[in-house]
């Protein structure tokens, strides 16, 4: 999670101006906790730290859920993000740069192989039959808005639009990504691989396949994963970084970008990952976040 030190976010940054708010993120950094659980950890009353609760909540660091518990219903509270970049000097603060951004559908990759468990979702209907790779074929994938998959890897063709004696100086892509486990499981983890014009820029460990909590954007038909974990992924002249945090040190001469040539750019789990757990995609009508894949690229 990024987030500009601006006014306008203002109900992150003030979850971080209260000690109790801080030892709340402490205490489910370990596991989730109920809030009659964090009341007596912390020794306050449960009615404050309801109020503790919904500020992290309204700042999306905290997701709740309602359990059956031993005392009737209970609130559950788990982490909603793994790690928070606060970026000091914004984009409004920087010079102008030139470049291009574009939006990829996520069923819109050029090239696949995969694995199931697997399949395809539109915001409206399940596209072909589930566990059968042959419908990555299916002409309707352009319509898809989710898709997963439990080894192999899905590609896109990224256009350039870099003209003339442009050099690419990053590449920033942003997806909602999270592993694919049968049904769901938040406890699920896989090792995906990022690699931009066939070159391996990151390898990273996704905690899970979320489903506990309805996504915001996911339709109330879809009964499976509902969400993702938004990440950024950035390749610089200094290395490539996932949400702020070094992962490589491939730097974006190694990619080789030129003007009129598109760019590749693959997610994959091989079969050969010591965590094994699969991808699951999230498109601008699934999920907690309304984007496709948000390729960014600075000259």
């Amino acid at each position: 999670m990024i987030v500009d030190v601006t006014t306008k976010n203002m109900k992150v940054l003030e979850c971080f101006s209260s000690e109790t708010r801080v030892r709340i993120i402490e205490l489910l950094n370990e596991k989730p906790y109920n809030i009659g659980e964090l009341a007596e950890a912390l020794g306050m009353s449960s009615a404050i730290i309801t109020k503790h609760i919904q500020k992290l909540e309204e700042a999306r660091i905290v997701f709740t859920e309602n359990t059956v518990g031993k005392r009737g219903t209970q609130k559950r509270c788990s982490l909603n993000v793994e790690k928070m970049t606060l970026v000091l000097r914004t984009a409004e603060n920087k010079k102008p740069q030139s470049g291009f951004t574009v939006d990829l559908p996520v069923g819109q990759y050029t090239q696949y192989k995969v694995r199931p468990t697997c399949g395809m979702a539109s915001s409206v209907k399940r596209i072909g039959m589930m566990d059968d790779p042959r419908y990555f074929d299916d002409p309707e994938r352009t319509m898809a808005e989710h898709l997963w998959f439990a080894s192999g890897f899905v590609e896109y063709r990224i256009p350039n639009f870099l003209v003339g004696q442009e050099t690419a100086s990053c590449i920033t892509i942003s997806l909602e990504i999270c592993s694919e486990a049968p049904y769901y499981n938040d406890n699920w983890p896989s090792d995906i691989t990022f690699s931009i014009n066939n070159t391996v820029v990151a390898t990273w460990t996704c905690p899970g396949d979320f489903g506990s909590k309805r996504g915001q954007y996911t339709p109330e038909w879809w009964v499976d994963t509902q969400y993702g974990l938004l990440k950024v992924l950035s390749v610089t002249d200094e290395g490539t970084f996932i949400d702020g945090v070094r992962f490589s040190d491939v730097h974006i001469q190694q990619l080789h970008i030129k003007t009129g040539q598109e760019l590749l750019f693959r997610i994959a789990c091989p079969e050969s990952a010591a965590n094994c757990g699969g991808v699951s995609l999230f498109g601008k009508n699934f999920g907690n976040y309304p984007q496709d894949i948000r390729v960014t690229v600075s000259v």
